[in-house]
């Protein structure tokens, strides 16, 4: 069984890193916000974190962000994206934990979204030394919103099917 899961995180902890690389290459038309992703690898962050658990999407987070960030070139990005990804596990695992009678997936991935965003926003005023980088929170805020609404629609679905192909075949083996 401990090697069954260990296959399944690496082939979610791969599905993760790919999907950063392609998402650092499609440019978003938001204006005046640099930087800024649809944050589709975080599907894969909440997938783990509903199917196998904390310690596991956090780990899966701190490995896609690590091998994505070698994979892109993009190495000062690093901290933005680990920070993000990290602070975003964290919501979201508090969020379902404790708030899954309250909340969808959907809106558990929208307070990763927005925890994510302000991680990030939070970086770049101390790489800066300027806290008026907040100023772009209004706008990221509303995208988190729909970006949001797609990684838990999508993590929702993923995680349905994954849970229900791992009961399949747990007696098979």
């Amino acid at each position: 069984m401990r090697t069954k899961k260990l296959a399944h995180l690496s082939l979610l902890t791969a599905v993760g890193i790919a999907i950063h690389i392609i998402e650092s290459f499609i440019p978003l038309p938001i204006q005046g916000v640099p930087g800024a992703k649809l944050g589709l690898a975080n599907i894969v962050n909440l997938i783990t974190l509903v199917v196998f658990g904390f310690k596991e999407a956090i780990v899966v987070a701190v490995l896609r962000c690590f091998v994505g960030a070698l994979g892109t070139g993009a190495v000062t990005g690093f901290f933005f994206s680990l920070l993000g990804a990290l602070a975003s596990t964290v919501v979201m695992f508090i969020a379902y934990k404790f708030g899954s009678k309250k909340f969808s997936l959907i809106g558990v991935s929208i307070f990763g979204a927005l925890s994510h965003n302000i991680a990030q926003l939070s970086v770049a005023g101390i790489i800066i030394n300027n806290i008026l980088v907040f100023s772009y929170l209004p706008i990221m805020t509303l995208t988190s919103l729909f970006t949001g609404y797609f990684v838990g629609l999508t993590a929702n679905y993923g995680s349905k099917n994954l849970q229900n192909i791992l009961s399949k075949t747990e007696n098979k083996y």
